[in-house]
């Protein structure tokens, strides 16, 4: 039976040991991608007319923090991290289509990440011999997880097609639509429609099999488990982890820095 998240099977550790360096490789790219970021960040000033601040990592962290906190700000921290990150409040006042996009991307990545971390961790332990699973594929452990994962990864799912029919069907967004944005956008759909074969295949002709996963199978056989989640896993940790700081991604984390330091709001 495959495991959750590599697709690891008892005679098949290799796909998980693949996994597992990958992932290791994918987070250290990323954390390297984004000091880089921050140094280049580093080298603003403090305002108009002020001088740079030499390209400093720390100088960019005391420089956000002394703003992000800052008295002069209508509206304090959490407000603007609930209401303006979180909830994303100022492109719903634009644009309500827009703002579904946007929420339903932006939760499902982040919870889906969340999840796959979660099991992934477990899977270890797993492994150690420090977590003894009762049932297998691990994931059956956690049945309100395996619900969540689902759901999530349709919400994924309903911002990633808004966002290309947007580009379809919307003159002005076509309009100013770049090969880049195309290929950023539709290598996410990608990864969201292998993340479901994976799952229906893993649960090929088991006993945990529904119709959903029957349809997501394409009748591919369960000992395709393996491959098919490895497949998913690495385009995943390339894409939506070691790409994040090296693409336009990058304002998955610089555009909620920039509306703490602003204070949020209008």
């Amino acid at each position: 039976m495959a495991e959750y998240y590599s697709g690891l099977s008892v005679d098949n550790t290799l796909t998980f040991q693949v996994a597992l360096v990958i992932g290791f490789l994918a987070v250290i790219a990323c954390a390297a991608g984004i000091l880089f970021q921050m140094s280049k960040w580093g080298y603003g000033s403090a305002g108009y007319g002020k001088n740079g601040q030499g390209g400093s990592i720390g100088a960019f962290l005391k420089l956000f923090l002394s703003q992000t906190f800052s008295k002069e700000h209508e509206q304090g921290v959490l407000t603007t991290f609930v209401m303006d990150i979180l909830l994303q409040r100022r492109i719903l006042k634009r644009s309500v289509l827009r703002w579904v996009m946007h929420i339903t991307i932006f939760w499902g990545w982040i919870m889906l990440f969340l999840f796959s971390m979660g099991i992934f961790v477990v899977e270890l332990l797993s492994k150690a011999g420090i977590y003894h699973a009762e049932v297998h594929p691990l994931v059956e452990n956690f049945p309100l997880i395996v619900t969540l994962n689902s759901v999530f990864g349709y919400v994924l799912l309903v911002g990633v097609l808004i966002a290309i029919a947007r580009r379809l069907f919307i003159k002005e967004v076509r309009d100013g639509n770049t090969f880049y944005d195309t290929f950023l956008i539709w290598g996410l759909f990608v990864i969201v429609i292998t993340g479901f074969i994976s799952e229906g295949i893993r649960y090929a002709g088991t006993e945990y099999a529904t119709a959903l996963t029957d349809f997501w199978s394409l009748g591919i056989s369960n000992t395709a488990s393996p491959p098919a989640a490895l497949f998913h896993v690495v385009i995943s940790l390339l894409f939506c982890v070691a790409m994040i700081p090296f693409t336009k991604y990058i304002h998955i984390i610089a555009t909620p820095l920039s509306i703490l330091a602003k204070g949020g709001g209008e």
